[in-house]
Parts: structure tokens; C-alpha cells; sequence
């Protein structure tokens, strides 16, 4: 495909060959490096009402995650850290040696994973709505990824369930836009499609819930980055107490959490969140993360609640916007 050729592109069109595939990219700004992912079956365009605002400050850089948007669909095992390699080979292919990055719900599970298996890549790390800190997520992804039963799921929700869903309940993705509903329908029917949606999704995701729990290993980095997270406090996909857990396992990460936002706070909120991302990456003087090992953690939200001296709050590490 052509860079010519790349349709609801904005900002800056490219189109990067790498790894056996090809990666579409949007870029806007100058400055820092800014790595934006998005989520599963999405695209570069969920950040068409945050990265303007972003880009008066970084030089925003928007890929299409292979098997989405304009990106090429390759017969590949799509798993984080497939997608962490990818990502890599692009970065090195395009002059970008070290980024910012910030990711959301799968795209957040990505840049957990190069954190774990290139350190040297992140500058500091945000997550909005982030996969990885607890086993529930929606139900519906849940019946996706069973055995068997899952393969022939997901061309339907690809093809009918997911359109119908961003029509019935335009709330739950940020408010999308006819026109946007109408480009993700396009994309979403191309050849390969179904297959990457598979394949992510049984890599991250069982019956049972979330099954790729990074906060696990996560202790294992001895230099780790400033992290800040950012939520919806009406997510229904990946529920806001995961952020909780989050922070009650660790040291030196804050939690934002945006009341009546769902699991798209950057299209719900755009200007808070990018306000608010923008403090967190332009701080002189952030404190480096630290996840605690489980022998000095007392793991979910229900060791938090038996920690009553344990307030978060007070120490500035939980704030929410209303």
C-alpha cells in the first residue's frame, strides 16, 4: 500500500516496511518523541482529539499495530512480544533510538512488554486504561478468546458485532464519530483482520479473564522509568479498581482517574488527559517507579482495603478529575 494511498490519515502520513510487514504511521509536532499505541481492533485515529493538543508540546508519533488500521496483516503469532520486536525494527528504521511512550488498553499491554524486554526504548511510560494489573475485562472478549469456539467469534464481532456495538453505544468508545464508525467497519473487513484480532486477543486473554499479568514480573526491572496511569472511573472494559491495584503494589506511580469517562478517557476527556499528560512527561523531577516483590505487597484491591493506614491520597499518587 501505498503512503499515497493511506486513507483517514491526520497529521503526517507514512508507511514503514519492517520485519515482514508494514507499519502505517501518523506523526504531528516537533520536539521529544511521543510513542501513542492504541488498543485491540483500533487504529492511529483514537487519538484524533488528544494528539493535537499533545503536539504543541512532542512530536507525536501514531503506528497502525500490525493487523489494524493501514498497517499490513501478516500471517504472525501477534504476541506481545512479537509486537514489542516490531516495534523495535520500526523505531530503528525511522531514527527513533529512545521515546516517551504512551499506550492504551492492548497498546498499554505492548509497552508494558517492551519495558520488560527493552528497557533501553522508554524514556517514561504512561498507561491509560491499561491491560495487565488484574484478570477481569469485559465478558464479550472473554467468550472471543475460547478455544475453538473463539476462531469463529471473532470474524463475527469483527465484521458485525463490533460496528453494531459503536452504533448501539457510542458511549462506551469515546462517542465516535459516523465517520469514524464507517472507517473502522472498512478496515475491520480487510483480509487479516480476523486473524490479528485472534491471535492478540487469545495471547492476553482466556475464559477466565486476563492472563498476561505483567504487574507479576514487573519487579523484576531494577531501572524503571517514571509511570503514571490514567483511567475512566465508568470503564467497562478494564474496571478503574485495577489502577488501585496497581498503585497499592508499588512505589512512585500515580494514578488520574477521570470521573464519568469509560474506557476511552482521551476521546471522553481529551484536553484534561492531555493536560495532565503532558505535567506527567514535562516534570523535571519525577520519582523512577518501583513495583514491589510479592513478599512485600499484599496483592488486589482487597489487601488495599486491609491497609487503611495505607492512604494514597494523601501521598498525591491518586487524583480524580471531575
Amino acid at each position: 500500500m501505498a503512503v499515497e494511498e493511506l486513507s483517514n490519515t491526520f497529521g503526517r502520513a507514512h508507511e514503514t516496511e519492517t520485519l515482514g510487514t508494514s507499519i502505517a504511521w501518523a506523526e504531528m509536532g516537533d520536539g521529544e518523541p511521543l510513542i501513542l499505541l492504541h488498543g485491540l481492533a483500533d487504529s492511529h485515529r483514537t487519538w484524533r482529539r488528544a494528539a493535537p493538543i499533545l503536539a504543541e508540546h512532542f512530536r507525536c508519533l501514531m503506528p497502525d499495530l500490525p493487523g489494524y488500521g493501514n498497517s499490513g496483516r501478516p500471517d504472525a503469532p501477534y504476541t506481545l512480544s512479537w509486537h514489542s520486536q516490531v516495534l523495535c525494527s520500526w523505531m530503528d528504521s525511522i531514527g527513533i533510538g529512545k521515546a516517551h511512550f504512551c499506550g492504551h488498553s492492548f497498546g498499554s499491554g505492548v509497552s508494558q512488554w517492551m519495558l520488560l524486554e527493552h528497557r533501553d526504548r522508554i524514556d517514561r511510560l504512561a498507561l491509560i486504561s491499561a491491560g495487565g494489573f488484574g484478570r477481569e475485562v469485559y465478558i464479550g472478549l472473554r467468550f472471543a478468546s475460547f478455544p475453538l469456539l473463539g476462531r469463529k467469534i471473532s470474524p463475527l464481532f469483527m465484521r458485525f458485532i463490533a460496528p453494531a456495538a459503536l452504533k448501539l453505544s457510542p458511549k462506551t468508545f469515546g462517542n465516535i464519530e459516523p465517520e469514524e464508525r464507517e472507517y473502522f467497519i472498512k478496515v475491520s473487513r480487510l483480509p487479516g483482520s480476523d486473524r490479528a484480532f485472534q491471535r492478540s486477543l487469545e495471547n492476553v486473554i482466556n475464559f477466565f479473564g486476563q492472563q498476561m499479568q505483567t504487574i507479576d514480573r514487573a519487579h523484576e526491572i531494577s531501572d524503571m522509568p517514571p509511570i503514571a496511569l490514567f483511567w475512566g472511573s465508568d470503564d467497562p472494559i478494564i474496571p478503574a479498581r485495577h489502577g488501585l491495584d496497581a498503585i497499592s503494589r508499588s512505589e512512585g506511580i500515580t494514578l488520574t482517574i477521570y470521573e464519568g469517562c469509560g474506557h476511552f478517557p482521551h476521546l471522553d476527556a481529551p484536553e484534561k488527559l492531555s493536560r495532565d499528560l503532558i505535567d506527567f512527561l514535562k516534570d523535571p523531577s519525577p520519582p523512577p517507579a518501583r513495583y514491589l516483590p510479592p513478599s512485600q505487597n499484599q496483592k488486589g484491591i482487597y489487601g488495599l482495603l486491609r491497609r487503611p493506614e495505607y492512604k494514597l491520597a494523601d501521598e498525591g499518587r491518586v487524583r480524580n478529575i471531575q
